[in-house]
């Protein structure tokens, strides 16, 4: 059985659903896991933020535009009285509940189940719709099987046995729709994946089912070699580790949430990235293997900053980058890279939250400098030290690019170039045209 997710482009509006439904009634059994439709997501969080400001004149504006819109989508969706019927009165029902958060007390709590109703939403729109094309589908509520434990982490075990009983009693079905980014905590309250948090889902599905493959569809034909929005000539990759996944996305690879396939990697599921918009596009295959000796891929993660600690007392001595990284460690502020020589140390952070507060004990220190506005340039593949000149072959493609700071050695599948914002987009075009347009 397989696991196919659909973002919330895929199912933005009635049409894309109808598509959708298409590609996934081909005669196999599979459990398909829906975001909300495009927007619904941003405009729950921003009735939410009315809320939290004890605006509820505002909270209510926001509800009935909402409203209006999924009203508008039932004639386009639907073709019997009978199912137009059905879906208006679940829609009254969905935001005469969300408008009932406006006559109360309002906490994070009930943030969490407001932002989540845009799931529940597109299931049950698109359950409808394949009911009234007689097919055969179920919709399973996430909410009765995906779980967190006392930790925040998901309880896979816990999800394993819900989802088994579960299908069990609905085995019959062809189609298992169901929600991804809503969950409950260990202690039954409804909680959230976060952003990504349907790729997620749709992770932990996989891996709970011991699924053949896991899909994630987009609005794009899979990962590619650099960013498309900024560089010419660029290309899907076929095929990438998941280690290599998991770089891209954490440096700015936005098609992929850089924690959303661990469940998956860790079960040994290999995951297929592929295109709504293109079906027949071979897309990204994700999984344990690794090809040896290629460069796969370039991406950028914004919104730097460096900091660089130089004393005479690093000198020869002992536990002094202990004490530089408590710092950052008492501020729960990560690092993404780092340099050091005899007398000095440089890092990068991208969460300036607490900045002053680290410069300050930074400076008890040693001497400290800032650069702001940079950018992390990071190079993908099979970059073992063993692949003699590959790290040459990335230098000197960044030639003309004035670069900060470099990484490489870390991991065996990257090496990076801290580099000025504004040199960004030179950087991402010349390793293009060398690495991969040569």
């Amino acid at each position: 059985m397989k696991v196919l997710k659909f973002g919330g482009t895929s199912v933005g509006t009635p049409q894309r659903m109808k598509d959708v439904v298409k590609l996934i009634t081909d005669g196999e059994q599979k459990i398909v896991v829906l975001s909300a439709m495009s927007g619904t997501t941003n405009m729950l969080y921003e009735i939410s933020d009315y809320l939290h400001k004890k605006n509820p004149v505002g909270a209510n504006e926001n509800i009935n535009q909402l409203e209006e819109k999924y009203f508008q989508h039932v004639d386009d969706l639907y073709t019997t009285e009978e199912y137009k019927k059905k879906a208006t009165e679940f829609l009254q029902q969905e935001f005469d509940y969300i408008r009932s958060f406006t006559k109360g007390i309002f906490t994070m709590f009930e943030e969490k189940i407001i932002v989540g109703q845009g799931e529940i939403l597109s299931t049950n729109m698109v359950a409808l719709y394949m009911q009234e094309q007689g097919l055969n589908a179920a919709l399973l509520p996430a909410l009765e099987f995906m779980r967190t434990d006392k930790n925040g982490e998901p309880d896979l075990e816990y999800i394993r046995e819900k989802l088994k009983l579960i299908m069990s009693e609905e085995e019959e079905h062809e189609i298992y729709i169901t929600q991804g980014f809503i969950c409950r905590n260990a202690y039954g309250e409804v909680e959230n994946l976060q952003r990504g948090g349907s790729d997620y889902s749709a992770s932990l599905i996989g891996a709970a089912i011991g699924a053949s493959e896991i899909q994630i569809w987009t609005d794009i034909d899979g990962m590619h070699n650099n960013d498309p929005r900024i560089v010419d000539k660029t290309s899907p990759v076929g095929q990438l580790s998941f280690e290599e996944a998991s770089e891209l996305a954490y440096f700015g690879a936005k098609i992929l949430h850089p924690t959303c396939i661990q469940p998956a990697k860790f079960a040994g599921i290999p995951v297929r990235l592929l295109n709504t918009m293109d079906p027949s596009a071979p897309g990204t295959i994700i999984s344990n293997k690794t090809q040896r000796g290629t460069i796969k891929a370039v991406a950028a993660k914004d919104n730097i900053t460096a900091i660089n600690i130089t004393s005479s007392r690093m000198l020869l001595a002992y536990g002094f980058l202990r004490k530089v990284f408590e710092i950052f460690e008492s501020y729960k502020t990560s690092i993404d890279m780092v340099t050091t020589s005899e007398v000095g140390v440089s890092v990068s952070i991208d969460n300036t939250t607490n900045l002053s507060q680290i410069l300050n004990e930074l400076k008890k220190l040693g001497t400290v400098t800032v650069d702001v506005d940079m950018c992390i340039i990071c190079v993908v593949g099979d970059l073992d030290w063993h692949n003699i000149g590959f790290e040459s072959l990335a230098t000197e493609t960044m030639k003309e690019v004035p670069v900060r700071m470099i990484s490489y050695g870390g991991s065996n599948h990257n090496i990076s170039f801290l580099v000025a914002a504004a040199d960004k987009k030179k950087a991402l075009q010349s390793l293009s045209n060398h690495l991969f347009n040569a």
